[in-house]
């Protein structure tokens, strides 16, 4: 009988570490890892952080020989243009097709550029973090279009060398989606604190590489221009393959698209979570956890991803780890020093935990993660009351 053949479209952390869940399960056949890029596997948030900054000069995944010591055919540079499922082989650029007994779809997301800003500087891959880093080294001016994870983290790091920073964002708030009024402030009066000129409500008509145009006539001109306004998931692929897609690939709690044989984890994956209901979270923890769930799947094992969405950064003086899915929420509970930004937020419906960021607070994860999972009603005020025990804040 033929060795099977797994497949793995995406050489980024989430294939690296479905490569290696395999392994790991005792999976030997054979492995295909099939990147669009020239780099091996590697993480993306140090793009933003340690890497920007000059405080880490890689993240790969794996060491160079790992692959080849695993008998994991890394190809790389190697795109993907189709998915034929009766056939259970996927083709090439060059023409050339690559059979598959099981399939895994890790081919993440893409930045958003909207029309009229295809000339500035976005984030996502290594040669982006490589270009922002020599701005920062050189330049004196960065102008950032958007006020999200990767905005901000960007605005610090230029800021911590030297740079002038505009910040500009169509919301009223920065991460007000996300995070809500009251602890979107937080990350407001940080970067304004630290000298960032940031203009809020701010309508962008259009970017150069060195200029930003708003809609009322004004314009920033900077030594470079980035935009973050969020991220596309890759789902042309398995649109085209004719698998169900909606805001990402469908996957249910197994991890297991609309066809049985084919697979989906990291920021492409729209997973039926068994405690939240179905959500898709671009966060580096999925890519991390979702794989070998999904290497479980595709051996026929049973297992199910039910881990919590999970992120976290550093700007300036403040790192933040969040736990959860606020949506939803009817209130913040702050337990802390708000102003001295050494605080946990939050976020309640019906009295009942539904995320917790915690803010140069730390080993407290455990504790919020439990207040979430028990989902049992919490008092407010002995939730806010630094006195009490987290253990001890719920009721009944």
């Amino acid at each position: 009988m033929e060795s099977p053949t797994f497949v793995i479209i995406g050489a980024g952390l989430a294939g690296a570490k479905a490569a290696e869940a395999l392994r790991d399960k005792g999976f030997d056949g054979r492995i295909v890892l099939l990147g669009d890029e020239g780099q091996r596997p590697y993480e993306r948030p140090p793009l933003s952080k340690d890497m920007l900054t000059g405080k880490a000069d890689s993240a790969f995944v794996h060491d160079e020989g790992w692959y080849s010591g695993h008998e994991v055919d890394l190809r790389l540079g190697d795109r993907v243009t189709a998915i034929h499922r009766a056939a259970h082989e996927v083709e090439l650029a060059g023409g050339t097709r690559v059979g598959y007994t099981k399939l895994l779809l890790a081919t993440g997301a893409e930045p958003r550029v909207l029309p009229g800003m295809e000339g500035a500087l976005t984030l996502r891959r290594l040669g982006d973090s490589e270009r922002l880093r020599q701005v920062l080294a050189t330049g004196s001016r960065l102008a950032v279009v958007g006020a999200g994870w990767i905005g901000l983290e960007v605005a610090a790091a230029a800021r911590q060398a030297g740079l002038d920073v505009t910040v500009l964002e169509a919301l009223e708030l920065p991460l007000l989606p996300v995070l809500g009024p009251d602890a979107a402030k937080v990350f407001a009066d940080l970067h304004t604190a630290h000298g960032v000129d940031l203009r809020l409500g701010a309508k962008v008509a259009g970017t150069g590489a060195k200029h930003v145009s708003l809609a009322d006539g004004t314009r920033v001109d900077a030594d470079a221009v980035l935009v973050g306004i969020g991220a596309i998931p890759n789902t042309a692929l398995a649109e085209a393959a004719g698998l169900t897609v909606d805001n990402g690939v469908r996957v249910d709690a197994h991890l297991c698209t609309s066809d049985p044989d084919i697979f989906a984890a990291g920021d492409v994956a729209n997973a039926d979570h068994p405690f939240l209901g179905r959500v898709r979270v671009e966060h580096w923890a999925n890519a991390l956890k979702q794989p070998a769930v999904a290497a479980a799947g595709m051996l026929g094992k049973d297992e199910t991803y039910d881990e919590l969405p999970y992120f976290f950064t550093d700007q300036y003086d403040l790192g933040m780890e969040y736990l959860g899915h606020n949506a939803g929420h009817d209130r913040v509970v702050f337990r802390g020093d708000v102003q001295a930004r050494e605080f946990i937020a939050f976020w309640l419906k019906e009295v009942r935990v539904l995320a917790g960021m915690n803010v140069n607070v730390w080993d407290v994860g455990d504790p919020i993660k439990a207040l979430i999972r028990g989902g049992r009603p919490v008092d407010p005020d002995r939730l806010a009351d630094t006195s009490v025990p987290l253990a001890e804040v719920a009721v009944g």
